[in-house]
């Protein structure tokens, strides 16, 4: 069994919920491990943890990433089975005070069991840790791990020495450090998610689009015809179609259970897409390849023995397992022209906080457009003459939605080429590859070029030539991006281009936006400046693929009284929590996180900030704002993600008076 590989984000959040800074060191958990002989050459490795009264640890198994750090073992030895998973105790569920949520911990003792078999050449020892949260009613500890050393020939166990870090180590780490001074406690600001029924709505306008593709729409009038001839009376016929359009929306629903077991195994498998540059560079090529498709190119489609085996099922079985199967045919037939848009949906899903069940609900919205007209026509089938014949526009619609693809694909490599400051996209570069696409569907709708699908004399419609004009609109609309200026353009599409200070005319490599007068990157830096200047502080945390953070920057700094005061009024120290750039080996180091034998290795410009945030402000998130003067007084309570710029305005006027009369 492997412990996971947890991230920055997860020690991150743990520090966050932390409510307490006391130099008192607590140790209200000690463990103990045993082992016993199960014959055959099979053992077992007992986990016991002694519990002072008044704490709790917690489970292995918590869903979500606002509750505590699960308990988390691994067990490694050459030539060895692990037998299973780790079994632990009953324990007590129930809703726990510090994280006002239903979780399963264990009280005064627990034991956890990992069973595995000895295969040929074991030799003592086996290494094997623990990492775990211990909480109280009011506070938690810092995630702390626990090393052994097993030698199971002899039965004893001892507790690793974690080695201790070096001088440098030890004087770098201090170095983050800050002697913050605030009389009020840091309140979190939670990272923003994509409102749940937003998702649903965007599932939902999805589905709605794919209604109208060539995979999906003729089969509305057919299937509903199916129904009512096939079915004995009316209201058996308009029975079946409810079925069947809620099997419809069931399946997809169906479609995000693995999700759902993927954010329990590990909940940071599903967040980290927005600052990962090969899965951005991934998608960058999936939505390539769907854009092709829908230009006619080739199809994405599922093996045809899928539908055949689905289809011949229906016609066996009949009844409702007979309408479940017809549901699943259509599902799989269609998903040359689905796929794409499903694909769309799953990228924008998992590159946002909230994971799986983001995805539940775009899929549910997608499901359910998909359904509705079954329902709907065999409720009122008198309706079904009035929907259009299908035809040529149903092609239209895939190219115009290839278009699409192209121009999200360039937002991934965008978030690639961010982080790892390659420097191919550009903010104009990207703008003039959107004004291409755009141009490139105009054209099409104009009728300048044609794609393999469509029929050699095609008609202009209007609608045709509506849509056109509103790509040429578009295109005219993207061009002031693509030239020199010092003012934020664009503002409709904040967060989607590039920062405007990573442009082709900046010809000094600062990495830094455009908004104030006295910006650093480091915070040491930037501190000396405002000793020299006497200005207060204000540290904004920030990341390269962090799209509120240029909401913030180019909806909110932009505003002249806000940006008068980042100008003349304050330091700005923006420092990038995922600049995946590596540090000089001087100074790259090993951080020990207070009161625990934790330690995290500090290797790159992203390690050290985000590190930094959490031990001095306990939070996360980005954008996250702190004013301060230069003997460490907070002169407002941090604030995250504001978009109302009068809100925003006087967080940071009121903090700047506060500097002048201190």
């Amino acid at each position: 069994m492997k412990i996971y590989n947890k991230d920055l984000l997860k020690f991150l959040f743990l520090f966050l919920i932390s409510t307490t800074a006391t130099a008192q060191v607590f140790n209200p958990v000690t463990w103990k491990t045993s082992t016993k002989d199960l014959g055959g050459n099979e053992y077992e490795i007992q986990f016991k943890a002694s519990i002072k009264e008044g704490w709790h640890v917690y489970s292995q198994h918590i869903k979500g990433d606002e509750g505590p750090l699960p308990t988390e073992f691994s067990v490694k030895a050459e030539n060895i089975t692990l037998l299973g998973g780790v079994s632990e105790p009953k324990g007590i569920e129930g809703f726990d005070k510090t994280f006002e949520m239903d979780i399963k911990y264990f009280e005064t003792a627990a034991v956890f069991i990992q069973k595995l078999k000895l295969l040929d050449g074991y030799t003592d020892p086996i290494k094997a840790s623990v990492l775990f949260m211990v909480c109280d009613d009011e506070r938690c500890l810092p995630p702390e791990e626990k090393e052994f050393t097993i030698n199971l020939k002899s039965s004893k166990a001892s507790v690793a020495t974690s080695s201790s870090i070096s001088d440098k180590d030890q004087k770098l780490s201090e170095s983050l450090r800050l002697p913050i001074k605030s009389s009020n406690e840091f309140r979190l600001s939670s990272v923003e998610k994509k409102g749940l029924w937003k998702l649903f709505f965007l599932g939902f306008l999805g589905g709605l689009i794919a209604l109208l593709t060539p995979c999906v729409f003729p089969m509305i009038p057919l299937t509903v015809s199916f129904f009512s001839h096939s079915s004995g009376s009316s209201s058996e016929g308009i029975m079946k179609a409810l079925l069947y359009g809620l099997f419809i929306l069931t399946i997809y629903i169906l479609v995000s259970v693995p999700f759902h077991v993927m954010d329990s195994v590990n909940p940071d498998v599903l967040n980290n897409v927005s600052t990962n540059t090969w899965l951005n560079v991934l998608f960058f090529v999936i939505f390539v390849v769907f854009a092709i498709s829908f230009f006619g190119y080739f199809e994405i489609t599922l093996p045809a023995k899928w539908s055949n085996a689905m289809d011949s099922k229906a016609t066996k079985l009949g009844g409702v397992f007979g309408v479940f199967f017809m549901a699943l045919t259509l599902t799989l037939v269609s998903f040359s022209c689905t796929g794409p848009i499903l694909g769309s949906l799953l990228g924008g899903s998992l590159s946002n906080d909230g994971g799986a069940i983001q995805l539940t609900y775009g899929m549910a919205g997608f499901g359910l457009a998909l359904a509705l007209p079954f329902a709907f026509f065999a409720l009122f089938p008198n309706l079904l003459k009035r929907l259009p014949k299908s035809g040529g526009w149903m092609t239209t619609v895939k190219v115009v939605l290839g278009f699409i693809e192209l121009a999200f694909a360039l937002k991934f490599l965008s978030n690639a080429d961010l982080v790892q400051h390659w420097g191919i996209l550009k903010r104009e570069i990207f703008i003039g590859l959107w004004i291409l696409v755009a141009l490139g569907l105009a054209a099409y709708l104009f009728g300048l070029f044609r794609f393999p699908h469509d029929a050699p004399n095609q008609k202009i419609n209007l609608n045709r030539k509506i849509l056109g004009t509103i790509a040429l609109v578009f295109t005219g609309y993207l061009v002031p991006g693509v030239l020199p200026t010092d003012a934020p353009n664009l503002k409709l599409l904040s967060g989607f281009p590039p920062p405007t200070f990573y442009s082709i005319y900046n010809k000094h490599e600062t990495n830094t936006h455009s908004f104030g007068k006295h910006v650093f990157t480091d915070f040491d830096a930037g501190f000396a400046a405002a000793e020299k200047m006497n200005k207060p502080i204000l540290i904004d945390f920030t990341g390269w693929a962090c799209v509120n953070c240029r909401k913030m920057e180019e909806q909110v700094w932009s505003v002249p009284k806000v940006k008068k005061l980042l100008d003349d009024q304050v330091v700005l120290i923006s420092l990038y929590v995922d600049d995946r750039k590596k540090l000089n080996k001087e100074n790259r180091f090993t951080y020990q996180f207070p009161n625990s034998s934790k330690l995290k290795k500090i290797k790159t410009i992203g390690d050290k900030w985000a590190t930094f945030q959490t031990i001095n402000f306990k939070n996360n998130s980005q954008p996250y704002y702190v004013l301060m003067d230069t003997s460490y007084n907070l002169l407002q309570n941090p604030v995250g993600y504001t978009p109302d710029v009068d809100t925003y305005y006087n967080w940071l006027k009121e903090g700047v008076a506060k500097s002048v009369k201190n």
